[in-house]
């Protein structure tokens, strides 16, 4: 079947009228007739006007038909045909890998087997799978963008049913999710790893530890903050606490505390923090927006296992020797000594400064039921900053995050004051402020163990609907474009030797 892939272009063909236009029109003068009055003349005129008679009409029709097959050319023709329906792809996410959850759908894996389905591995490339060594997987990581790969797969395999066997977890479907071709089949399986809680952060003091215990099931994780009122155990000594596996306390080789799990292989466990300290200097511009920022970072770090030590001032601290966190709500610059702590590892957190503009965005909330908040003012961020944390609905960054050395930089394009945006009376920001504040080692932990399954009703369709829908046709193009040329290319030599031969044959006057 012939399509264009720029039928507009057609309206080239509108070029045809100028040489029949001249056709038409570029007539040859008649003989002049020597008489005595005007009136015979202007009666020769119009005589010969309505006899006009076709010359040269094979030199027309070639010129036509160079630019007709230039226009056509011009519009991509292509010859589409239907693609063969090739066999069906089983998509296995390698997170399954050995688990008992595939093992136990192997009777349907090898079903479609017998049907002609080939096995590949949800990852990066897509690559082939044995259906015999579904056991074990030794490819880059996949990642947590299964719905891509999906997506990718439905690309590569057009007119091919996809059935897609994944772990139910939330946290491999992550990101967009882009509509998805009919003949994709879900099939979720729950995770390898059992539900199981784990030591998500831990802080000491003089006499105590502060633990954050995590837990993560399939509707909900949670996070249990235990306090152990014990002195330090000695260099590699047992610790016993409630909900966990014995634990083993270890200073290494830096002088750093270290807990491990004891049934655990030796590894570098995980460091056992100090208090976090931060400072919150503020000018008196600011001090509205500085008593809204307290109250936040007091309510986030009732889920973070290091106590806050929050100080306030008006004066530019000189120092920051021991300070992990520096809140700068000043239209001033950063001193050059706060830079040079950032990159020894302090993070300073920078916000909005000078008039800003008027805004109608929104900022959309952590959790799904959480309402949207508001901005009405913002400013422009500096050309380099870094890593978008929170965005607006226009997908424009709200708070961004720029690495220097051992520390970071936070600047946010708004302020937390009613005139400027919804966060200083909105419920989500300690929820926002405490994902900025946790360590980047507990965020990949509860990644990790993260439970919680995706909801079925999301997916694009059923498993009966997926039967029953026919895949997507699949089409073949072959393009036009190259003999349309060829054409108009041969029909331009032969209007050029017409065009002589006329030449040659037209009486010398």
């Amino acid at each position: 079947m012939l399509t264009l892939t720029s039928p507009s272009a057609l309206l080239a063909l509108l070029g045809l009228l100028v040489p029949l236009a001249i056709y038409l029109w570029n007539r040859r003068p008649g003989p002049e007739v020597a008489v005595g009055s005007l009136r015979w003349l202007a009666a020769g005129a119009n005589r010969r006007l309505r006899n006009l008679k076709p010359e040269q009409l094979a030199l027309l029709l070639l010129r036509a038909a160079v630019l007709g097959a230039l226009a056509v050319a011009v519009a991509g023709p292509a010859w589409r045909q239907v693609r063969p329906a090739g066999r069906g792809q089983v998509l296995v996410g390698p997170e399954l890998a050995g688990t008992p959850a595939l093992a136990a759908a192997r009777p349907g894996l090898d079903s479609l087997r017998r049907r002609g389905y080939a096995f590949r591995w949800l990852a990066p490339g897509l690559p082939a799978a044995s259906p015999d060594s579904l056991g074990r997987y030794g490819g880059p990581a996949a990642g947590n963008f299964a719905w891509a790969r999906v997506r990718q797969a439905a690309d590569s395999f057009p007119g091919q049913p996809l059935r897609v066997v994944v772990a139910s977890t939330l946290r491999g479907l992550q990101g967009p999710h882009p509509p998805l071709p009919a003949a994709v089949r879900w099939q979720l399986l729950p995770p390898g790893t059992p539900a199981a809680a784990w030591l998500a952060e831990a802080a000491a003091s003089a006499d105590s530890l502060r633990l954050l215990v995590g837990r993560s099931t399939a509707t909900q994780t949670t996070f249990r903050p235990v306090a152990v009122a014990v002195a330090r155990p000695a260099g590699g000594g047992p610790l016993r606490v409630p909900g966990l596996g014995p634990l083993r306390y270890l200073t290494a080789a830096d002088g750093t505390d270290r807990l491990r799990p004891d049934s655990a292989a030796p590894g570098p466990g995980l460091a056992v923090a100090g208090p976090l300290r931060a400072v919150l200097y503020a000018t008196p511009g600011h001090a509205e927006e500085a008593r809204y920022l307290r109250a936040a970072l007091q309510a986030a770090a009732l889920g973070l296992a290091a106590p806050l030590q929050l100080t306030t001032a008006t004066v530019a601290p000189a120092s920051a020797t021991g300070v992990n966190w520096l809140f700068w709500l000043s239209d001033a610059p950063v001193p050059a000594a706060w830079r040079a702590a950032a990159a020894r590892g302090a993070h300073v957190w920078q916000a909005a400064a000078g008039p800003g503009a008027a805004d109608t965005a929104q900022l959309v909330a952590p959790a799904a039921e959480a309402a949207a908040v508001a901005l009405f003012r913002r400013t422009r961020l500096p050309a380099t900053v870094g890593a978008p944390l929170w965005t607006d609905a226009r997908g424009r960054a709200v708070l961004t995050r720029q690495a220097v050395g051992q520390g970071a930089f936070y600047y946010l394009a708004t302020r937390l004051q009613p005139a400027w945006s919804e966060l200083a009376d909105s419920p989500a920001l300690p929820a926002l402020l405490l994902e900025v504040l946790r360590p980047a080692r507990a965020a990949a932990a509860f990644d990790a163990h993260d439970q919680r399954a995706f909801d079925a009703a999301q997916l694009p369709a059923g498993p009966a609907a997926a039967v029953r829908a026919r895949p997507a046709t699949a089409y073949t193009f072959a393009d036009l474009r190259p003999w349309l040329v060829l054409l108009a290319l041969l029909l331009f030599a032969a209007e050029r030797g017409l065009a002589r031969r006329t030449a040659a044959l037209s009486p010398t006057v």
